[in-house]
Parts: C-alpha cells; structure tokens; sequence
C-alpha cells in the first residue's frame, strides 16, 4: 500500500484522478494476488452505484473495505481527523474527498459535505458507512446503530445495503486466512424520506438474510446463537 501511495502520489497531488487511480489499482492488485498467495477468490455481485448516494455495509474484514471500495467510482468515508497527520494516508483521503470528523460532530461534517456537493464545491460520490459501527464475525449478532438512520436523513438520498460473507476466509483479527470464494453483494436501493425506524428495519431486513444466503453458499452454518459481547 505504501509503494503504490508514493509511486502515484505526484499524480494525486496534480489530479483528485490521480488518488483515485491509486487506490482502484491497489484494489485490483489485492484481488489478483489473493487467489495465488492465500487461496481466496473474490467476486463483486450486483450493481455498484455511481452517484451520489449512501452505502450501508455489512462489515466483516479488512477485504470487505477493498472489495467494496474497488468497485465504486468515487468512494469516500467519514473518517477521525486524525487520520489527516498520517504520513501518505492522510493526503490521499483529504483527495480521495473523505470527510473528517471530530469526536462528537459527525452531523455538522456531514451537513457540510451535503451543502457542498449541492452547491458544485464536492463531486458527488458514495459515502461508505458501517452500520453496526464495528467489524462483526460471521454467526454474531450485532444490533444495527442509530447513526446510520441518522446520516441517512442528513443526505436525503437513496441507501445502498452491502451484503458479505469474507469473514468466512479473512478473519477480523489475526491472520489465519481459509481458502474460498469471498462476495460482496450491492443489493437494491432503499429510497430517502423513510422514517428512521422504518429504514433501519429494511436495512437490517435487507442485509442480514443476503449475508447468511452468502455464507450459506460458502457452507457455513452457525453452531448456535452467539452473546453480542462477542463481536466486540
């Protein structure tokens, strides 16, 4: 990741292109060599969208982040400010158009990012977001956030629900990788204007069931229910 940071970095410094270019081919480069290096296919289903809208994710792994990320055109998250001082990170986000955010004023980045988009001072792109605010293993339950009904209403657009099943080859933590075939999904669009209860059941009710599907497919069965505590 660093290598390809630096080797495209003049051209993300002349062009927001440029940032983009860096992170799609990293993103290739992750698919192409997993298969040889750690025995895990990866496939994309769906249709990945292009304009403005609200991505919610099921978040699994570290892959899920690539795979989902990769195949849209203009991704961006909300991020710590933070992350701004990192070393090549940081510069690529600020270009990338990810939004920073203090601790605590999550609403107030959001609504200035809405104003700008609508105003031509932002590109329109695809906010990222993880709804259950945590990686969450495969079999756990984790109820989903209020935040993400929350950014939802902020943006006024459509919603995306992101189904996966990598947590089944690539693990939340460590690195005891399985081989297999790992999916990511885009599910039909949730449209604005739901109510936040409403949305976060069709959200939830949307990813969910696609999840198990995927990891049904990949053989997976859950040996019994699972404490909450366990995901964190």
């Amino acid at each position: 990741m660093g290598l390809y940071g630096l080797v495209f970095l003049p051209w993300a410094i002349l062009s927001r292109d440029g940032a983009f270019a860096a992170a799609h081919a990293w993103c290739r480069l992750v698919r192409r060599l997993a298969p040889a290096l750690v025995g895990i296919r990866t496939e994309v289903r769906g249709t990945p969208p292009a304009g403005e809208v609200l991505i919610a994710a099921k978040h699994q792994s570290f892959l899920d982040i690539i795979l989902i990320y990769g195949a849209l055109p203009r991704g961006r998250f909300i991020m710590k400010r933070e992350l701004l001082w990192a070393p090549v990170i940081g510069q690529y986000a600020l270009r990338l158009g990810c939004v920073p955010v203090h601790r605590g004023r999550r609403a107030q980045a959001i609504r200035q990012m809405v104003a700008d988009v609508a105003a031509g001072r932002r590109e329109p792109g695809q906010l990222i977001i993880y709804p259950q605010g945590t990686r969450v293993a495969p079999g756990v339950s984790v109820p989903y956030k209020p935040g993400a009904a929350a950014l939802y209403a902020e943006m006024g657009t459509a919603c995306v629900p992101v189904a996966c099943n990598v947590g089944l080859f690539w693990p939340r933590r460590g690195l005891a990788l399985r081989p297999g075939r790992a999916v990511v999904e885009f599910l039909p669009a949730i449209p604005p204007g739901l109510e936040a209860a409403e949305f976060l059941r069709r959200l939830e009710g949307a990813i969910e069931p696609a999840s198990d599907r995927l990891m049904a497919e990949a053989g997976f069965r859950p040996a019994g229910p699972v404490p909450p505590k366990a995901a964190r």
